[in-house]
């Protein structure tokens, strides 16, 4: 499906306004849909308001109790899922400020437990030096000195042993040369070091090995309820739950395949080392 960034903000008040419509033709109170498809009432009047946005799974419930012909569920489905999905445009989040972006990243950090990071071409802040950090943001205008410290300030979660921290970085993400020979020899040094840490699993894909499927973005998932996919003009947020289980269910074919521990580091080894000569 694609997705026009435009239309994401007004979805989720049409698809409120789509469902109250249809419930009113199909002449049933609020309360009597809540019983028919096992929601409470409350529910059911703050899908209609915006006040909450229903997962895929409600709006598919709501329309087989009000016996939607099938074409008109796949429309508002299509509605829900986009209704469902948040765009955070690169432009935007830079006139507002990266710093901000880091304390939203921050709170994200702190309100969950379990992390899964797939990194297809760079390394994450979490895990970068702070030479590699300054030329990641080399390129955007502006002084990102606030943005850089909270990116540092952030690191300190790696060591929260109450949670647990999944990394799997291909080749081409570990030894993209952001910075020069000797700072990226320090940068792929640090990563086989935070393997060590008891809440942290690093693992690494070499170049050549064999993946299930296509991977075409980095993404994160927030234990099992939040994934955000990166492209290079913006950030997609995903939170209805069968949009997070694919992503979870392609993090898991990528882990199959990664390698952890000290076959991770004896490859990390030899590419810091490639470096240093």
């Amino acid at each position: 499906m694609t997705f026009d960034p435009e239309q994401l903000g007004l979805a989720k008040a049409d698809l409120a306004e789509t469902l109250r419509a249809l419930r009113k033709r199909a002449g049933l109170t609020g309360d009597r849909l809540a019983r028919r498809c096992s929601m409470s009432q409350s529910k059911i009047s703050k899908i209609e308001t915006g006040k909450i946005t229903p997962t895929l799974i409600d709006v598919e419930r709501i329309l087989r109790a009000l016996e939607a012909p099938e074409s008109l569920i796949a429309e508002v489905m299509a509605l829900a899922r986009i209704a469902n999905t948040e765009w955070q445009d690169a432009r935007s989040l830079r006139r507002k400020g990266l710093d901000k972006k880091q304390n939203e990243l921050a709170q994200l950090e702190k309100s969950s437990t379990e992390f899964r990071f797939f990194l297809l071409s760079m390394i994450t802040g979490l895990l970068s030096t702070p030479e590699y950090i300054r030329a990641s943001l080399e390129h955007i205008p502006g002084d990102h000195s606030k943005a850089i410290a909270r990116k540092l300030e952030r690191q300190a979660v790696l060591y929260d042993e109450s949670k647990h921290f999944t990394f799997i970085l291909t080749e081409q993400a570990v030894r993209f040369p952001k910075v020069p020979a000797a700072a990226m020899a320090v940068q792929i040094d640090h990563l086989a070091s935070l393997s060590y840490l008891p809440s942290v699993r690093i693992g690494v894909i070499p170049t050549g090995t064999y993946l299930p499927g296509c991977p075409l973005n980095t993404f994160t998932i927030y234990d099992d309820r939040m994934a955000t996919v990166e492209s290079s003009t913006g950030i997609m947020v995903f939170r209805d739950p069968r949009d997070v289980t694919a992503y979870l269910d392609e993090f898991s074919s990528y882990e199959g395949q990664a390698l952890f521990e000290e076959e991770a580091r004896e490859h990390l080894s030899a590419w810091a080392n490639a470096y240093r000569s």
